[in-house]
């Protein structure tokens, strides 16, 4: 599980265009109306330091602007990308640092104008005291690039023989180029066993993972003989690109298999064989955006565990600790990841449960109680209404247990069992130690789940993993008496990983949250595929940002 910042971000989910348009400007413009620009700043996650990403062109007296120039950002869902958009008054004497020249600003996230309705937002401007300064008009389109899938075919042609008794058993290792000259893994193929002349299976890869976008990138594919003990042995390797792989469509292309140190030390050295690509064929797929356009909601869950096990809420060892000036483990947790995932849900209603307490006035102990007290109604106003049911829940409950998992994924299960449309996509976020005390009931559950192809997410814990990663099903599938989940729909990320030694909470929240998240896109596709649900076409725009006629 990589724990890295934003310089060791993956490849981006896709890339979107920002469209920006602006409504009843602030005029400043004595003789005539003012002539706007907007400059988009994007905000660092280590840093917290606002920076310069682009700005759009001037256009001349008017104050209601559609810029024709657009922002192009790449996206990852599982970060909270944060946006500024400031709006200047700009003429050939005038320098945009000047405050007279300043019409508003508006912040938001990227995920904000995503998960708006038809992935468009309408914000107003604010920033000039006593002043109203108008409203800024967002839209995100997905660029089309960014659908398509790479299906390839290779083989191979006297490699060179590793095996002291046998041939070799080849198999490639796909790796795009970075901008700074290193390479990033995108694909590995199958081994083929005891053979210099291997066909490997067709394969799929999505054409942004193997060059970002850029057509032209180079691809760097290296010829790995397998060893039973991970020490590869290094035959060769090829370079290609995008561009070049696409043209080879309708014909057979071969590439020489050199292997460096060979070509130096030996003067009669040819290749360590040649790699063909036998097909290449490009198809366009539906994208976690198109849903996400076309009014998908992300329905979000909340379950905190509140047994024993978490510690004394009164002593700092606790995973519930509140001091007077930051909020709990568990808090943090909460805040970072609902932050993110609440942009995609338009009500912004959010059940939340606890589990393994005793409950007042009678201490009846309980698996699935609502934060709010509110049996008939658990959603909470927002993420920062499940913090304040949780503060009060944690003020009046008694930490017990044991640990139960298993009620609160069948509660949410029957009620995403209620809506097969398509149009809702559950992820329940279980906080939680780590210790479990149904595992049996648990994998029932979650496999119970899964084959009724239901959508769900879960959870971040601190205490010994190994039961808590027997349920993430990336190696393994998670079974319960004989059955497999269909799909891997748990992912599990300990919360002692994130514990930042210098001490920068916010960033290793970050990191966490980005870690939970990462895996929700996929899944939402997966469960889409296998019900053959197709996103809805995004909403018409709404008539509303048409100004009047401006008066000359």
């Amino acid at each position: 599980m990589s724990l890295g910042g934003a310089s060791e971000r993956s490849v981006p989910a896709t890339k979107i265009e920002i469209t920006v348009s602006c409504r009843n400007l602030l005029d400043l413009d004595t003789f005539s109306k003012s002539d706007p620009m907007v400059v988009l700043y994007t905000q660092s996650q280590a840093s917290q330091e606002w920076r310069e990403f682009g700005r759009t062109e001037v256009i001349d007296n008017t104050l209601n602007p559609d810029f024709v120039r657009k922002f192009v950002l790449d996206y990852f869902f599982e970060e909270k990308q944060k946006l500024r958009f400031d709006v200047y008054n700009v003429d050939s004497k005038t320098n945009i640092s000047k405050p007279k020249d300043f019409l508003g600003q508006a912040f938001l996230a990227l995920g904000e104008v995503i998960g708006g309705q038809g992935s468009r937002v309408e914000r107003p401007l604010t920033g000039v005291p006593g002043k109203k300064c108008g409203t800024i008009l967002l839209t995100a389109e997905e660029l089309s690039n960014c659908r398509d899938i790479a299906t390839m075919q290779l083989c191979a042609n006297k490699l060179d023989k590793k095996d002291f008794f046998g041939k070799s058993d080849p198999f490639l290792v796909f790796y795009r180029s970075n901008e700074d000259g290193t390479f990033t893994i995108c694909h590995k193929t199958e081994v083929v066993k005891n053979t210099l002349n291997p066909v490997w299976q067709p394969f799929s890869i999505p054409v942004r993972a193997l060059c970002n976008g850029d057509y032209d990138r180079t691809v760097k594919i290296d010829v790995y003989d397998w060893d039973r003990n991970g020490s590869h042995d290094f035959i060769g390797e090829f370079t290609t690109s995008y561009r070049e792989l696409s043209k080879a469509q309708n014909q057979f292309t071969v590439y020489e298999v050199l292997n460096p140190r060979k070509k130096c030390k030996k003067k009669k050295y040819v290749n360590s064989g040649t790699v063909t690509l036998l097909s290449f064929s490009v198809d366009s797929e539906f994208t976690f955006v198109d849903y996400i356009k076309g009014g998908t909601q992300l329905n979000f869950t909340v379950a905190i565990d509140f047994t024993a096990s978490n510690g004394n809420p009164l002593q700092p060892t606790s995973l519930h600790y509140m001091s007077p000036y930051q909020l709990s483990a568990y808090a943090m947790a909460l805040k970072a990841v609902g932050e993110i995932i609440q942009d995609y849900d338009s009500d912004k209603l959010f059940p939340a449960y606890g589990f393994g307490a005793k409950l007042p006035p009678e201490g009846r102990i309980s698996h699935q109680f609502p934060l709010n007290n509110n049996d008939e109604d658990p959603n909470c106003v927002g993420i920062e209404g499940v913090l304040e049911s949780y503060f009060q829940s944690l003020r009046t409950v008694q930490l017990y247990g044991p640990t139960y998992f298993a009620p609160v994924i069948n509660q949410v299960a029957r009620t995403a069992a209620k809506i097969s449309d398509g149009s809702q996509y559950y992820v329940l976020l279980i906080i939680t130690d780590g210790v479990i005390s149904d595992m049996t009931q648990t994998k029932e559950a979650i496999v119970s789940v899964s084959l009724r192809r239901r959508a769900w997410q879960g959870g971040v814990g601190s205490a010994p993993v190994t039961a808590m990663e027997e349920l993430d099903g990336d190696e393994v599938r998670v079974s319960s008496r004989g059955r497999y989940a269909e799909r891997d729909i748990v992912q599990f990320v300990p919360f002692r990983d994130y514990v930042d030694r210098s001490g920068n909470q916010v960033l290793s929240m970050a990191r966490l949250a980005k870690d939970v998240l990462a895996e929700i896109p996929e899944q939402l596709l997966s469960y889409m595929r296998t019900r053959d649900i197709q996103p809805r076409p995004p909403p018409p725009a709404n008539s509303s940002p048409t100004p009047a006629p401006e008066q000359p």
